[in-house]
């Protein structure tokens, strides 16, 4: 049975939809980013009959309308926005959203005697032979009048070929754009899956699209709400743009949600900022205790989880927990707050942080636990810190995480989540985890590894010191200046057995240090280097970094989980030395997780 239908719609017809609202496009409200270039080519490609791809719709069961009605058969578009936002700027000669969020006007030219469009400048807007904006043709009360005032601005030109060549541009207004109307039936996976196969660039149409889709027609909230996630994600990134957003989004301003994000525009932390795909993720878990972008759709749609039907009363009440769920996601003292608890785990900078969504759920439980009033935050802080530290070193969140999410937060609402992390950790954190799994999740070049990060985060927990350097901690070099540095050099190891990449550039092999300690040391084997740094404790003369107290070298060995015994390493000795740091840095992690 199919699960769709395809119309076919004349643009003007497709205008008049859009105007009446019976076919919703929520990017209308986002910048517009398509260039003027790619507006002028659709033009072409309409003039001269080439298809110029299908729109996608999907059935919205209870979107609101302008005045207040409910409209029965609207429909979301979820694929052409672009396409019709050029359309309205071209055809009807309407603003758009520019990337500074200011209504902007796209005006495309039309050369009727070498039937060529352009984007208008001043020059083609001083030649008589060229039609400066066809919108003006398109929204003329006489075409006739219009016509009769280009030839007398032209009376050399051949009036039979311009007559022919006007008329196929007007033509364009009735040119015919294929409609493929997906069931309202349909759940979010399955209009996925229909999206990807039918979309020739074969891209991804993610839930969280379709969610910010529903979210938008919910009438002016639901427009507003849609904006307050992207703009929250948007300054987020680039605070700058807050008086754009301020300057040129009336309707926003008046609906008192800019105020609540106001703050980012003096904020310069970029731990964690999120895509609106992880405010969805955050706000369904707080919100609703879904973990899949598609059950918020599902709820916003009210459809009873239970029974599957669609109760269109459910609709404002879960509109109402979205927007209480995303005042909390925004607030400024619950976002600084979270960002602190992270930070004090030692994963202080976005390079640490090797899963998105591990700090999506992070943040989720943190809100979460807020409302228990039995807690007091030093236990809320302490359980998102283990929390994450958890699922970091655990890949919990990755795979079929959705589905993991939706049963960690049924639990923690049974169980408590205190109790119901350390049943986690007494299951996957075993002796057996820490002594032999988390060793061998070590043996990799990736300093993007979680755990190489998650060494990193315990260095900087402890204030741990850059290899060989006497003040200078690892949490500094990583936040300033510092190098990564093959403990064994490479250059020796390329010469001496090991020309692989793969073997020279284990992160067992790899500290932070001082750039001017990593310049020094060279391509200088442990032995070499190491008896420089004995040379000048015994003589107390500064030849390679500072350190002059012998137990001083070894605190800093131990700081950076480097076998004391590290300038009797060669190149024979050299796997038994990664076997020996590997053990070492997972004990530096174990004993850092511990003391959380």
């Amino acid at each position: 049975m199919a699960k769709y239908r395809v119309t076919q719609s004349a643009v003007t017809q497709l205008l008049e939809d859009v105007k009446r609202d019976h076919i919703a496009i929520p990017e209308l409200q986002r910048p517009f980013v398509w260039d003027s270039v790619k507006v002028r080519d659709l033009m072409d490609s309409l003039y001269k009959g080439y298809p110029v791809g299908y729109l996608i719709t999907w059935q919205s069961v209870g979107a609101h309308l302008k005045g207040g009605r409910t409209a029965a058969h609207q429909q979301i578009l979820i694929d052409g926005q672009q396409r019709i936002t050029a359309l309205r700027a071209a055809v009807a000669g309407l603003k758009v959203i520019d990337k500074r969020y200011r209504s902007a006007r796209i005006r495309i030219a039309f050369n009727p005697v070498a039937e060529e469009f352009a984007t208008l400048t001043p020059v083609i807007d001083k030649d008589s032979a060229w039609i400066s904006d066809i919108s003006e043709l398109f929204n003329s009360s006489s075409t006739f009048r219009f016509i009769s005032e280009y030839f007398e601005a032209n009376p050399q030109i051949d009036r039979g070929s311009v007559e022919a060549s006007l008329a196929r541009l007007e033509a364009v207004k009735n040119a015919q754009i294929g409609i493929i109307a997906l069931d309202d039936d349909l759940d979010v996976e399955t209009v996925s899956e229909i999206f990807i196969r039918i979309n020739s660039k074969g891209v991804p149409l993610s839930s969280a699209d379709f969610a910010m889709s529903k979210i938008a027609t919910y009438g002016d909230r639901g427009r507003n709400l849609r904006k307050l996630i992207d703009y929250f994600c948007h300054l987020a990134v680039a605070p700058h743009a807050y008086s754009d957003i301020a300057e040129n989004d009336a309707e926003f301003v008046a609906s008192g949600h800019l105020k609540s994000i106001a703050w980012l525009k003096d904020d310069s932390e970029d731990l964690y900022d999120p895509a609106y795909g992880d405010v969805i993720r955050v706000v369904g878990l707080v919100g609703f205790s879904r973990g899949k972008a598609s059950s918020i759709v599902s709820e916003l749609s009210g459809r009873d989880p239970e029974t599957r039907r669609v109760d269109e009363a459910r609709v404002p009440l879960a509109y109402d927990r979205l927007e209480a769920a995303l005042g909390e996601v925004v607030r400024k003292y619950h976002f600084e707050n979270f960002i602190m608890i992270i930070k004090s785990a030692g994963f202080i900078s976005q390079d640490l942080i090797g899963s998105k969504n591990a700090l999506n759920f992070a943040y989720a439980l943190y809100l979460r636990l807020r409302e228990d009033d039995s807690m007091t935050e030093g236990e809320r802080k302490r359980i998102v810190r283990r929390w994450y530290v958890m699922s970091t070193l655990t890949a919990r969140h990755s795979g079929s995480f959705e589905s993991t999410w939706e049963q960690d937060i049924r639990r923690i609402s049974s169980l408590g989540a205190a109790a119901y992390l350390k049943q986690i950790e007494e299951s996957e954190l075993t002796d057996g985890f820490w002594t032999v799994a988390l060793p061998a999740n070590l043996e990799t070049t990736s300093t993007s590894s979680p755990y190489f990060q998650a060494f990193v985060a315990a260095q900087v927990a402890a204030g741990a010191r850059g290899f060989l350097s006497k003040s200078i901690t690892v949490a500094a070099m990583h936040e300033q200046s510092g190098d990564i540095h093959h403990i064994v050099p490479k250059d020796y190891l390329q010469k001496n057995g090991f020309p692989d990449r793969r073997d020279y550039n284990q992160v067992a092999n790899l500290a932070l240090t001082e750039t001017s300690i990593n310049i020094s040391i060279s391509n200088s084997p442990p032995a070499q280097y190491m008896a420089r740094v004995r040379q000048q404790i015994e003589e107390s003369r500064l030849v390679l970094g500072e350190i002059v107290d012998g137990g001083d070298l070894m605190a800093n060995l131990r700081e950076n989980a480097v076998p004391d015994d590290i300038e009797a390493v060669t190149a024979a000795s050299y796997p038994g030395f990664l076997e020996r740091r590997r053990r070492l840095m997972a004990a530096a992690i174990r004993r850092h997780f511990e003391s959380l």
